[in-house]
Formats: C-alpha cells, structure tokens, sequence
C-alpha cells in the first residue's frame, strides 16, 4: 500500500514493487497531484510495468555509451561513423533524461543540423543512431527505455550520380601515376570499393585459374567475393607480380598487389586524392569521385547483358535497391532510346496502308434478276431493320475496312 507526505513545500509518494520501497517526489506542491501521481505508479506496477521513475533516472550518456560499446563489440566497420554522429547527438541531448526526448525536441535538433549547414543525408545518419540505440534500450532486461518516441527522417536528395565513359577512363588512367593504372584498371572492370582493392593481397590471386577473391569477414557485408579476370586484369596482375620481385630483391617485401612506393612499412596504398585530383585536371575530366568507378562497373555490366544476379556477386551489392541506385541511366543510354523508339515508329509507318473498296449487293443483283419473292421479302426487312437506304453500298469501319449490312452475305 502507497502512501503521500510532505517534504518541505513538496509532495512525495512512496509504493512498493517486489517488497522493495520506491520514493519519488511529485515536484509539485499540490496533495492531489502526489495522489494522481501514486495511483498512475501503483497501476503499472500491477500491470507489471517497471515503475516510471525507473525510466526517469536514464540519461542519454548512457544509452549512447552502450550504443557504441557494441559496436565495438561487434567489430562493425561504421564504428567511426557512429561515433560522430553520437558527438553531434551529444552537443545536443547530452545530459537529457531519455523520457525527456520526444518528437517536438528531435525536431528542434533537427532544425539546428539544417542551421549548421547539414546535409539532409548525415542528419539521417545522425537520427537513425538515435533510434538505434533508444529500441537498443527498449529491448534490455529490464528495459531502460519505456516508449520510442516518433523520429521523422528527411527527403534525400544528394545521391552520387557520377560514371565513367570509356574514353574518360582511357584518358584518366593515362594521366595517373604508374603505381595507380593497374590499381585504376582493376576498379573500373570489377566495382570493387577502394578498401576492398588496397587491402587485396597476392594469397588472394591466383593467376593460374584467373581469379581474385576476398574472403568472407573482409567485406563490408562479411560475404566473401570472387572474379575471374579477363585478358587484361591477367596481364595487369602479372605487371603487377614482377614490380614484386624486383621490389624484393632490394629487400622490400609487402603482401599487397597495389602497394604504393610512398607509403611506409608494407606499403599499402591509403590517400590517392592528391594524385587523383591532379589526374582528373590533366586529362580534362573534370573532378570526379573514385567511387563513380563503381557505378561505372554495375551500369557497364547490366550493358552488356550480364545477368543482374551475377552481377551483384561481382560489385558486391547485397540488396537489389543499392544496385539499381548504382545502375545509372546516361544522356548516351537516352539518346539511344530515342533513336530506337523513333525506328520502331518508322516501321510501324512503312508497314501500314490504306484498304478500300466497295461492296458488292448480291441480294440486289439477284433481285435484278428475278429472285424469288421470299429473297426479296427478307432483304427488304434486313434493310427497314439497319437503318440502310435503298441504294446501300456498305459500311467503312474506321480503319476503311469494308463492312457489309446484315444478311447480304448470304443472298
């Protein structure tokens, strides 16, 4: 059994949950708030509810600090994303009491993001952290979180649409630096991500059979890979093999297939945007992303007709909706269904004519003739019945096709 007493000027209720005694204050100085205040805690502790003042001591802190304990413990690759997007939510909820963020206060941090010049793609990134780590919190035993409350998210409208045309490519490759066409040439036939082909090590090649392969664990989504390469990733891997030894027999030795001369230790290849932006000036391509690669590779296979299945196995998509994104449409591709479409419609041109002709009134002709009384009887009730004159010739359907009237076709 409850009970309110006074402290002060305030309010306070005591009740009880599994024999153990919970005191909360009521922060008002009223006795029938204290009272309405009890009686909603007694209700949820018969519902076998945690009490609401169990959810009222979690802060923010804590559900963040949880939130990127198991991403550490998960080893999951954004980790570093998520760690930013929590020092954003930080500078706004930090020290907040988890029942105290709702909606109306997800908006106001939503228009602060926007003022600081945000994009609508990280505030999402951002907000989806929150939702994560709150229905993390709704779901531990007990419960740290009583209610999610509603998160809305914002229109995205800065997806990457940049490819690659050969010729681009072809002029690009010539104005990098030697170490990087190879590494250039790989990116553009297969799709795979940057860290995927600076990571690629010689153990995973195998140029007897013609296949590179990343094994299962390596990737962003854990799933292993493997492409057979062509004419010309063959002689890019054996260019590749014999910059090794000759590597080696001035005793350095690195297990990567593109490795940089720049880099200390193993040499493995992490910054190309120097070399890279100075490449795309040169060769007059404009600034373009190294990931415009990989869009470049799924558009070029769907092109030429690879399945899309098969496909996904080679770039690396999980999900058939990333694909598509990637799969871009170029002003090429368009001008080329126009083309198609006006050709189709030339045909249909050729292939179409105009038939005319006129009806033969056999009835008539036999009527002329002398036919029989019935004969002329029937026709003249065909007639009165249609609607046609005496001197009917037939009816053209809008396509001129000749339609004879009723019965005619039989005298």
């Amino acid at each position: 059994m409850g009970m309110t007493y006074k402290r002060g000027n305030v309010w306070w209720i005591k009740y009880y949950r599994n024999g153990k005694p919970y005191r909360e204050s009521t922060r008002s100085e009223s006795e029938t708030d204290a009272k309405r205040l009890l009686k909603k805690r007694e209700g949820e502790i018969s519902e076998g509810k945690l009490p609401g003042v169990y959810f009222d001591r979690v802060r923010f802190d804590e559900l963040a600090e949880a939130f990127l304990a198991d991403y550490r413990i998960n080893q999951k690759r954004s980790l570093v994303r998520a760690e930013l997007s929590v020092r954003h939510l930080g500078a706004f909820f930090g020290g907040m009491r988890i029942v105290d963020i709702t909606t109306p206060r997800i908006h106001a941090y939503i228009e602060k993001r926007i003022g600081e010049g945000a994009a609508n793609a990280t505030i999402n990134r951002e907000l989806a952290a929150l939702k994560r780590m709150l229905r993390a919190g709704a779901q531990q035993t007990p419960p740290k979180v009583n209610r999610v409350p509603h998160i809305p998210m914002l229109r995205e409208d800065n997806i990457r649409k940049g490819f690659f045309e050969y010729g681009e490519f072809l002029a690009l490759r010539e104005a990098l630096p030697d170490y990087l066409r190879g590494f250039l040439t790989f990116a553009y036939k297969t799709g795979w991500r940057f860290s995927e082909i600076t990571g690629l090590a010689w153990p995973q090649v195998d140029l007897k059979q013609g296949i590179a392969r990343i094994e299962p664990g390596e990737t962003k989504n854990r799933e292993g890979r493997t492409v057979y390469l062509d004419e010309e990733l063959k002689a890019v891997f054996i260019h590749q093999l014999e910059e090794k030894k000759a590597r080696e027999k001035v005793g350095k030795i690195t297990p990567y297939a593109f490795p940089s001369p720049y880099e200390e230790g193993l040499g493995k290849i992490r910054d190309i945007r120097r070399a890279w932006g100075r490449a795309c000036e040169e060769s007059g391509i404009g600034q373009r992303l190294f990931h415009d690669l990989r869009r470049t590779a799924v558009r070029d296979m769907v092109r030429a007709g690879i399945p899309e299945r098969v496909a996904m196995m080679i770039s690396g998509h999980k999900t058939r909706s990333v694909f598509e994104r990637y799969n871009i449409v170029s002003e090429s591709d368009l001008k080329m269904a126009a083309a198609k479409r006006e050709a189709y419609q030339q045909g249909l041109s050729a292939s179409t004519g105009t038939i005319s002709g006129t009806i033969h009134d056999f009835g008539r002709e036999k009527r002329r003739r002398g036919g029989d009384v019935s004969d002329r009887k029937i026709g003249a009730e065909d007639r009165n019945r249609t609607g046609m004159g005496k001197n009917a010739r037939g009816i053209l359907s809008p396509l001129r096709l000749p339609i004879p009237p009723p019965r005619q076709l039989y005298s």
